[in-house]
């Protein structure tokens, strides 16, 4: 029943909008102020809609770009290897505005959110490209790095205009949080029927499953108790993790920052029931919808909602070592994350994407420099048919997505050696435990991606025909030519995919 907001350009808008805040305090019942509050916020977004589309014409354009992955696929050391490689381009022929020359140049800008803190580019670096390099540590809360590009525009009109500038703010997140956006459509019960199954032959799973299956969640909550049950169920969250699997959320489990030991941190599943009030039951269903208001929703609100194109570094060369269950797993996670940018029925997602959709989304296997180059088509065929599942399952539609396989920093050198009258194609690297240098051979891909992925769908518990390997190499010192950033394995054709088409 509210009038329709009137003005002749979006700053009228803006006061207008400013004035249902200010004039609209008062109760008209129950729940009323929050329904005001959720109308103001539609306003807001709407208004701001129309201010962007007046505008874009005369403001330099912004890329935002969504770095992310899955049980320590590299993310820190993709978007270091990335901002290099953009500032220095002499590695990057795939890319066509680096190839052309239509990039004059790069730089580093302050970020426009102040409220964010920087990706520590220039320490990460000198970590990769120190005399002895050193990787550095994991993403563990979300990051922000702004780089400009000064670019002339090329084909026919490119006379007419001088070079303009493009921003990539790169948004760096703990996949972790990303898989967290399927329990904002979830109940309490619903969740904990979820979860207890994934438990069962998971590492830690088979014990907090036991510990639960005689428990009584109706008895009174007793903060003691309730803090025990989190911590195993967080144990075997971190045990599933280090053993290779993707799916080990609620993410902030994981990577709790400054909630570590809070209440919205301190429940787990339960068997199925009717908890009455006053019960521990009651309180971990409160906490579990406290999780997803408190912790969930202002994370996709005021970061991943505002992402033009993603990229989900994934580790397939580790799920595969890992055995089938972690690769059904993965495939599982892939399709949550592709859920995560279709909206579907969930009226919040809904609101807070207000029409807008990410336009690309690459899934790059990483490490992909573990293997010699004549398995590389058969990484990239593999993840290609886990892209395909996932979105099978997740009734994905909309944005552009491609899989990949790279890496982001080459750390080994290719070479042929001969074991037991057998001619291998391997990689040497320095290895990160004792710093020696070894040859490496994972073992041979199948050429069919289903030889894997039928034998994970079946449950089985292991592959059946071959052992795949699994090796940690340090970062290998770099002897850099002026103009070139560091050694990398087709992170220019990711690039180029991601936002070649807006340069």
């Amino acid at each position: 029943g509210m009038p329709p907001i009137r003005g002749r350009n979006a700053r009228n808008q803006s006061l207008h909008i400013s004035a249902v805040h200010t004039y609209l305090p008062f109760k008209l019942g129950k729940g009323t102020p929050l329904v005001i509050a959720a109308i103001a916020d539609q306003i807001l977004r709407t208004a701001g809609g129309v201010s962007d589309v007046l505008t874009a014409p005369f403001t330099e354009p912004v890329i935002r770009l969504g770095v992310t992955g899955l049980s320590r696929a590299g993310k820190t050391v993709f978007i270091t290897s990335l901002v290099a490689n953009l500032m220095d381009r002499g590695r990057m022929p795939q890319l066509e505005a680096a190839a052309n020359g239509a990039i004059q140049t790069a730089y580093l800008q302050p970020q426009p959110d102040d409220t964010v803190p920087r990706f520590s580019f220039e320490a990460y670096l000198g970590q990769l490209t120190a005399p002895t390099p050193s990787w550095p540590e994991g993403t563990r809360q979300i990051s922000e790095l702004r780089l400009s590009l000064r670019v002339q525009p090329r084909g026919l009109l490119s006379g007419l205009s001088g070079p303009r500038t493009v921003h990539i703010d790169i948004v760096d997140y703990p996949g972790e949080w990303l898989l967290d956006l399927g329990l904002l459509d979830q109940s309490f019960a619903e969740w904990s029927r979820a979860a207890l199954e994934r438990a069962n032959g998971r590492p830690g799973g088979d014990a907090y499953v036991a510990r639960v299956a005689g428990f009584d969640p109706t008895v009174a909550l007793q903060e003691p108790q309730a803090q025990d049950l989190a911590t195993l169920f967080t144990s075997h969250l971190q045990e599933s993790r280090a053993a290779g699997f993707s799916d080990c959320s609620p993410g902030r489990f994981l990577l709790p920052g400054d909630l570590a030991g809070s209440p919205v941190l301190t429940f787990a599943p339960l068997p199925d029931g009717k908890y009455p009030r006053g019960s521990l039951g009651r309180e971990f269903e409160r906490r579990f919808e406290s999780y997803k208001r408190n912790v969930i929703r202002p994370f996709f609100r005021d970061h991943f909602a505002k992402i033009d194109r993603q990229i989900v570094l994934v580790d397939v060369l580790g799920a595969i070592h890992a055995g089938p269950a972690a690769l059904d797993d993965l495939r599982g996670a892939m399709a949550r994350i592709l859920g995560a940018f279709r909206p579907g029925k969930n009226d919040f997602l809904a609101r807070i994407f207000n029409g807008r959709r990410v336009e690309k989304i690459l899934f790059a296997a990483t490490k992909t420099d573990h293997l010699h180059h004549s398995q590389h088509p058969q990484l990239t065929a593999i993840t290609k048919a886990l892209l395909r599942e996932a979105q099978d399952r997740a009734d994905f539609a909309g944005a552009k997505t491609a899989a990949m396989s790279i890496a982001a920093l080459r750390t080994t050198v290719e070479d042929t050696i001969m074991h037991e009258g057998t001619q291998l194609d391997v990689v040497r690297g320095r290895l990160l435990e004792t710093g020696k240098q070894a040859a490496f051979y994972p073992g041979a891909l199948p050429d069919d991606p289903a030889h894997l992925l039928a034998p994970a769908r079946a449950g089985s518990d292991t592959w059946l025909d071959a052992d795949y390997g699994i090796m940690n190499f340090a970062p290998a010192a770099l002897t850099r030519r002026p103009g070139d950033g560091p050694p990398h394995i087709r992170l220019d054709k990711a690039t180029q995919f991601l936002i070649g088409d807006r340069l």
